[in-house]
Formats: C-alpha cells, structure tokens, sequence
C-alpha cells in the first residue's frame, strides 16, 4: 500500500466523488437512450457490457464497456493529479464499489471487470493492458466472457509482480475478491456447463 500522507478529510471527499463517478450506469443510460429497452428486464439483468451484446446492438455494448472502464480511470485520474496516490488507490476502490452498489439502482449494479481494469489502467498502464490482454484472450479461446473475466482478474496480481508494482497489491487483492463474489453465479454455471457463450441473448 501506498503511504498515507494526504489529510483525512480529503480522503474521504475523494471516496464519496469517486464513488459517486463509479456508479453512473452508462449499459442502462446507453440502452435507453438508443431506445433498446431496459437492460435490466434483458438477458441476465446485469447493467455491463457483456448484457448489453444481448440487445445485439455491439456499438451500444462497446459504448458501455469504454464508458464503464473511463469512470474508473477518470476517478484514479484526477485523485492522483488533485491529491495523490493514496488517493488515486482509494478512487480506485471506491469508483468500484459504486459501479457494483449504484446508489442509483438500489446499489444493485454491475460485476465490475470493466471498471476494474480502468482503474489498473490508469494506476500502471502496463498492468492494466496485460490484465486486459489476458481477459481478450481468455474469452476468445473460451468464448464465455465471465471465464475471461475471472481469469484476467485471477492473473491481475502476477502482473503486479511481472511489472513491480508490489504497493498495489492490497487494492487489487480485494478487488479480485469483489469480482470473485460478483461473480459467484458464474462459476456455477461455468462448473455446470451452463454458462452462456459471447453471442448468445439469454442467460
């Protein structure tokens, strides 16, 4: 972790922004707008971009994915920038936990792969473009995009040691777990043989 030097107070300003920046719902937002109906009675109900590819609009699940990555990066962004990188971690963590709790929906959100590897994106680039390469790769191969997403997240912090970057690997340690829990449905159905392929409109 990084060493705590910025004042308690702007901390946690920063946690409520960020937070707050995390759980705009751009899949609902986007499907809406473009008259696609509403995300959450689609699919697996999820407001990601991987349920938006249901409507079979790939444009609009596009726009969500780069939307839901950006929030993540935008927070780490401007914390690291205004304050520093105490406050860059803790955006990283609170912009998550807005896209998995959206005060907006009752705080029942997404599964957070996309704002997970934003956020790594922009707290070292080089983690976060293997993390994502890795998360390409495994949902080509497998063609099941929770499989991807697990094992992105899964390979996350041998990347942290691959690139040293050894004082994120608390941040990302819970932020793996997070995207474990979310994703706890998942790897039943991935177990079971159920899970759905990329392509397919129902859950």
């Amino acid at each position: 972790m990084p060493d705590i030097t910025s004042a308690p107070l702007l901390l946690g300003l920063v946690g409520l922004l960020s937070y707050l920046l995390g759980s705009i719902p751009f899949g609902l937002v986007i499907t809406r707008v473009m008259g696609l109906g509403d995300l959450r009675q689609i699919g697996s109900g999820n407001i990601g971009a991987t349920n938006v590819l249901r409507t079979g609009n790939k444009g609009a699940a596009a726009a969500t994915l780069i939307l839901d990555a950006a929030k993540g990066a935008i927070a780490v962004l401007l914390a690291r920038w205004l304050v520093g990188q105490d406050a860059a971690q803790l955006a990283a963590l609170c912009s998550f936990l807005g896209h998995l709790c959206p005060v907006w929906l009752r705080f029942k959100g997404g599964k957070g792969v996309a704002t997970f590897i934003g956020t790594l994106l922009a707290l070292a680039w080089p983690v976060g473009l293997a993390t994502c390469a890795t998360w390409v790769v495994a949902a080509l191969i497998t063609r099941i995009s929770s499989l991807g997403a697990l094992t992105a997240a899964a390979l996350s912090t041998l990347w942290l040691l691959v690139f040293k970057e050894g004082q994120m690997i608390v941040l990302v340690g819970i932020l793996t777990l997070l995207v474990y829990l979310r994703h706890w449905a998942n790897l039943a159905r991935i177990k079971n043989g159920t899970e759905p392929r990329i392509g397919q409109k129902k859950a």
